[in-house]
């Protein structure tokens, strides 16, 4: 087999050059990481179930309209999506006080917030993802007005079907960090996407009758049981069979194997919206 460019490794991803133009391979691992990588694990089988929860959450999303980067699922590890220019900045959609939130204002974690908040960090682990406000984002360039109230509207409609949907299945949605990228039409239109990936490792998700914690906090602090609490999130969604793929803290390989891959069947019907007016063709 022919060896893959990557792209980029992150913490929990590896991005390798796809098969067609305009396309990626986002590889998931099954590394954890947590306080800026300062604590690392591996956790059998986090990757498999990161890549379908994330996989079926983006396509959900794209019922509603939302545009993502998710073409359809190669394998249990590995999916297909779109080649964007990444924006540097994560974006947090809060809904209960827990994490850092808690921390700065003091606030019991667990405490509902009187609505919604949209939080925004500059994407630097050097400098720790310091947390910025509109200003910064407009006056150093990284989003243009227009760019920055599209990605607002579009958080907030993603948190409210989110929310919808897991309280369906008995859950919380406390936060969760989403990101974005660009994509160029060929009139120099701009569309804006949804990327990366959504999953336990970037939602924190209660029980919503115990609260019991069913993300990457158990990880972070160190409660145990983490890929346990990601395959009840997964089982929760209709995406593993019951009793789930890992057996005796290893991953069935033959069974996750043989789920069933999901592709996005509206990528290929969607009807973008471009956030700039259309210029003149380029000349060729």
């Amino acid at each position: 087999m022919s060896r893959r460019k990557v792209i980029y490794e992150g913490k929990a991803k590896i991005v390798y050059e796809g098969p067609e133009p305009g396309t990626f391979i986002q590889y998931f691992k099954d590394d954890a990481t947590a306080m800026n990588g300062e604590k690392k694990a591996v956790i059998a089988g986090k990757g498999v179930l990161n890549n379908r929860i994330s996989a079926h959450l983006m396509t959900r999303l794209e019922s509603i309209g939302i545009p993502t980067h998710f073409i359809r699922s190669v394998n249990m590890r590995e999916q297909m999506v779109r080649q964007l220019e990444m924006i540097p900045l994560e974006v947090v959609v809060r809904n209960i006080a827990a994490g850092s939130l808690a921390k700065r204002l003091g606030i019991k974690e667990g405490t509902y917030l009187p609505r919604p908040i949209v939080e925004f960090y500059f994407k630097k682990d050097e400098l720790g993802d310091p947390m910025v406000n509109e200003d910064h984002i407009i006056g150093f360039g990284w989003l243009d007005p227009y760019e920055l109230d599209e990605i607002i509207a579009m958080s907030w409609r993603i948190n409210d079907y989110l929310n919808g949907m897991f309280a369906g299945i008995g859950l919380k949605l406390v936060d969760f960090k989403l990101e974005y990228g660009r994509l160029w039409g060929e009139y120099g239109e701009l569309y804006l996407m949804l990327a990366d990936e959504i999953s336990p490792d970037n939602c924190r998700l209660w029980d919503a009758q115990t609260n019991e914690k069913l993300d990457k906090d158990r990880f972070r602090q160190d409660l145990g049981g983490v890929i346990e609490a990601y395959q009840q999130v997964a089982e929760r969604l209709g995406l593993v069979p019951k009793g789930g793929i890992i057996e005796g803290g290893s991953i069935n390989e033959q069974l996750a194997a043989s789920l069933t891959q999901i592709d996005n069947e509206l990528a290929g019907e969607r009807r973008l919206r471009s956030v700039t007016k259309p210029t003149k063709p380029r000349k060729v």
